[in-house]
């Protein structure tokens, strides 16, 4: 609960520079990544963008790659199927199972690697945007880009209580271990659906409260979005002197 991707954000000295640029780089190495067909692009793309976040947006190594491992279990197992069950050419090697033979050729193989190097290529053009700029600031390009401010607004208080009901959850979770209800199979079976039913019940009760708040403040249907002002010179600065004693812009509202 401690160390969460806003944190990192928040910290980075990426932070201060022009968010319309860091989308731009991750927009343009997604497209190159999707759009080769070789693995090398975007095992390029991916290689350049974790030293971008681990040198230039000082994040410890250690958290970007458990960062990592998360997705990558489901993808080594769709790379594994996809393995297995496409592709064409010799077989390199294969065993049979019930009567049914399951072998790698070299269509296959060539295609599982592919697919791998573009998933990793896009996490880490993700990762680079999700650690170097906090989500407030993407709100406000959001809200340059005229979407409609009913979309802006949900995703804003939707990532709001993602945090206000982890805390509810690893209060409630805390709770039910020091009451041994993990101890076993079928009590933690019952204890996680009784924390999933508690917590659909708080998501309620604190929706009807925030929205008699909100009413209660003149809510007409219109919030406040703050950014930080950057400037070009911002970015340089940084590089100049080595990521250190960046500063602040204004503050403009939309």
């Amino acid at each position: 609960m401690t160390k969460m991707l806003d944190d990192y954000a928040l910290l980075s000295p990426l932070r201060y520079t022009n968010n319309w640029l860091k989308i731009g780089v991750v927009g343009f190495g997604i497209l190159m990544g999707i759009s080769s067909q070789a693995p090398l692009v975007p095992f390029s793309i991916a290689i350049c963008m974790s030293l971008a976040t681990l040198i230039f947006g000082r994040v410890p190594p250690k958290f970007y790659l458990k960062l990592l491992m998360g997705p990558a279990v489901f993808v080594v197992f769709s790379v594994i199927i996809i393995a297995f069950f496409f592709g064409g050419g010799p077989e390199l090697f294969g065993f049979n199972v019930l009567d049914y033979r399951l072998g790698v050729n070299t269509g296959g193989l060539s295609m599982a690697f592919l697919v791998f190097s573009r998933t990793l290529g896009g996490m880490c053009c993700l990762f680079f945007l999700a650690l170097t700029t906090p989500m407030v600031e993407l709100f406000s390009v959001l809200k340059k880009t005229r979407l409609p401010d009913s979309f802006i607004e949900l995703s804003m208080m939707m990532y709001r209580y993602i945090f206000v009901f982890l805390d509810v959850a690893w209060c409630i979770k805390h709770a039910q271990t020091v009451r041994l209800g993990y101890h076993d199979l079928r009590t933690s079976l019952h204890s996680m659906a009784m924390l999933c039913s508690t917590l659909f019940l708080r998501s309620w009760e604190q929706g009807e409260k925030t929205f008699v708040a909100m009413n209660a403040r003149c809510y007409d249907g219109k919030m406040m979005i703050f950014e930080e002002k950057k400037t070009g010179e911002i970015f340089r600065s940084c590089i100049e002197s080595g990521l250190h004693g960046c500063n602040r812009g204004g503050m403009v509202r939309f």
